[in-house]
Formats: C-alpha cells, structure tokens, sequence
C-alpha cells in the first residue's frame, strides 16, 4: 500500500532547486550576480573631489550626531557617480551587519586608499574619527591643489610640444618634397643639413622601419615595466625619484610633509606611537622611506626614542637633522604631536616652493629645447629656398 505525502512532507523531502544546486556546487545566478557586482565595486576608483565630499559630509554628520550608518545612507543618496554611490551604499549595509567602518574601507582599497583606510582604523581605536576626518579633508584637498598646479603648469609646454610636431609635420611632408623634386630636376644636391633632414623623413614614411621601431619601443617598455614591478627594479625607481636634482627634492618634501602630518594626527588623537609609525609605514609609497619607517619601529620596540630611532636608522638621511633635534625638543617637553604638526606645516610650505622651483625650471627648459629642434628644422628647410634661385639659373 502507498503512503501518501503531504505537501509539507513532499517539501522536506524534496531539496529546492537552489538547496540541489549548492549541494552539488553549482552556484545560485544570484549569488554569481553579487560576486560580479562585488568585484566590479572593488575597481572602483573615486574622483578626488567625490571623496573630498564624501570625507567632509560624513564628518560634519558624525559631529552633528548621526550615527554612521545613516550618514552613509544619506550620502549615498546625494552622490552624483552610480558606481560610488553603489559602493557607499555597500559601506552602510556592511556597518548594519556589524562590521567596523574600517574593516568595510578595506573591501575597496582602489577607492579609499591605504592611508585612509589605516587612519579611519586608528580613529576607531582612539574613539576621535570626526577629528581624524577633518584632517583627511584637509589632507586631500592639499593633494588635489598640488595636482592642479602641476597639470596647470604642464599645460603650456604640452600644447608647445604639439603645436611643433604639427608644424614639423607638415613642412617635412608637404614642403620638403617640393624642393626635393626641384633640386632633382636640375641635378642639383640640396645642403647637408637638408639631406639629413630628408633621411629622416624618409625613415619616418617608411612603413617597414617604422613598424621595427615602434615593436621595439614597444618591447623595451613592456621589459622595463614588469622590471619596475620587481623589488630590483622599485628600488631602483625610487632611489631615482630621491636623488633626482630639483624633482627629487620636492618629492622627499611631499613624502615627509604626510609622514609628519599623519604622525601628528595620530599622536594628538591618542594613537600609540608604534601604530602611527606602521600607518605611515604602510602609506608612503617609497622602499627607501618604508625601509627607514620599519627599522624606526624595530627600534622604537627596543626601547628607543623616536628621534634616536630615526638617527640610527638605515636611511636618516632622508630626514633632515633640524626635524631630528625638533622631534627630540618634543619627546622631552611631552609636546610631540604639537611638534609633529608645526613641521608638517613647514614642510607643506616648503613643498609649495619646491613645486614653484620645478614648474619654473620646466617650462623654460621645455622653451629651450623645442626652439633648439624647430629651429634646427626651419634652418634645414629654409637653405634650399636661398640656393633655390641659382639651381633653378643653372
């Protein structure tokens, strides 16, 4: 005789097709959706001024007494760009699950970055994120400023360099040929520098060589590009961006000037010293300050001081001795986040005229070189025209 089943027990013992599926490993088409979608969130790259609003916006909420979760969910709502809008309405689903507001940063370091993240997390820890906030605004309007100043500078002499390669252009493969044919016609050999000029030309209309050069440069970029990437080769990027002359100067002033700046926010939160150390270990993106950083450390846990750390660590050198003696001056009058924060606004000025210097030397030596190149070609153009006269006599 059959039994017969109710649909409840027809339900208990028949799995759902979605229970059938994960039992044999096939993964749900919404679970696959949301993984997709996760990882598209994690390449997100947020504009400069989104996350100098974003930054600003929640500060302000926070101080005022909304908790996070809200303020997440009312930022969201007034973000103009969908993908990160999409990723802090991520950020506030995670906070409702229980999750720290750093540990869901950490999902999206191409958005937030590392020192963000490693600050947001040390305020978590101090209890003092609206403060930490603020200066994070701070931080990231100075950088966005820096950027626009150099893009500002660079605009002119980038403009010059294509207005040359279309003037050169058109009189190597439009002019030239004219006077070629001519010189030709009469049998007449055009002047040396006019025949390197057309050899030249000649090499760059060639479609063989062309293709042979351009695969090589090609080549030879790709090579030196996986090289950076090796430990080898970062280390020897980076020492080139220290020693550089003028440039190297202003990018070991913008290095310190955020060392300085985020140990003096640290410090002045109530951040231990040995976690401020490993966040700006963590953000400067130089082996050689990455280097001096974690041998600070090691030194700091064996009972150094800090200024003792940085003075017998490999790579002192890159801090100037007056930042030395003020960090000592600090340690002893118990003022070192005070300390810390007069010589991160020192060196910011500091760094201002380092980009001034380098914005200044560019342009006039990007002048130089184009009028040295154009004038080389009108030169190598215009001899054929004065002799044009008597060639066409004889």
């Amino acid at each position: 005789m059959s039994t017969l089943l109710s649909p409840m027990q027809q339900s208990r013992r028949e799995p759902s097709t979605e229970e059938s599926g994960a039992a044999r490993g096939v993964a749900h088409p919404r679970d696959t959706a949301e993984t997709n979608a996760s990882e598209r969130l994690h390449r997100v790259r947020a504009k400069p001024g989104d996350l100098i609003l974003f930054t600003t916006q929640l500060a302000v909420m926070l101080d005022s007494g909304v908790i996070l979760s809200d303020a997440l969910d009312a930022i969201a709502e007034q973000a103009a760009d969908l993908r990160f809008k999409d990723v802090i309405l991520d950020l506030s689903v995670r906070v409702k699950g229980g999750d720290m507001f750093s540990k869901a940063l950490s999902f999206y370091p191409n958005t937030f970055g590392t020192m963000f993240i490693s600050m947001v997390k040390a305020s978590e820890a101090s209890g003092r994120m609206v403060e930490m906030l603020g200066v994070l605004t701070g931080y990231l309007n100075f950088e966005t400023d820096t950027r626009k100043q150099i893009r500002s500078a660079l605009t002119y002499p980038i403009v010059m360099v294509l207005m040359a390669i279309a003037a050169t252009g058109t009189l190597m493969f439009f002019v030239l040929p004219r006077f070629m044919r001519i010189y030709a016609s009469r049998g007449a050999e055009l002047p040396k520098l006019t025949q390197v000029l057309v050899g030249f030309s000649k090499i760059l209309g060639n479609f063989e060589i062309m293709t042979g050069i351009l695969t090589t440069v090609v080549f030879l970029g790709a090579a030196l590009w996986y090289w950076i990437r090796t430990p080898s080769g970062r280390r020897a990027l980076d020492a080139v961006k220290i020693h550089t002359p003028v440039i190297g100067t202003m990018y070991v002033d913008m290095v310190v000037t955020r060392s300085m700046r985020i140990l003096a926010t640290m410090v002045n939160t109530g951040v231990r010293l040995l976690d401020a150390i490993r966040v700006i270990h963590g953000v400067v993106d130089n082996c050689h300050f990455q280097r001096l950083w974690g041998e600070v450390d090691e030194k700091i846990q064996d009972g150094y001081q800090l200024s003792e750390s940085i003075l017998v660590a490999e790579g002192s050198d890159l801090i100037a001795p007056g930042i030395i003696q003020m960090l000592r001056a600090g340690e002893k009058s118990g003022r070192l986040g005070e300390v810390c924060d007069k010589v991160s606004i020192f060196y910011q000025k500091k760094l201002e005229t380092s980009i001034r210097n380098v914005m200044t030397l560019i342009e006039p030596l990007m002048i130089t070189i184009l009028g040295g190149i154009i004038g080389t070609i009108a030169i190598a153009l215009l001899l054929p025209v004065f002799r044009v006269s008597s060639v066409i006599a004889h």
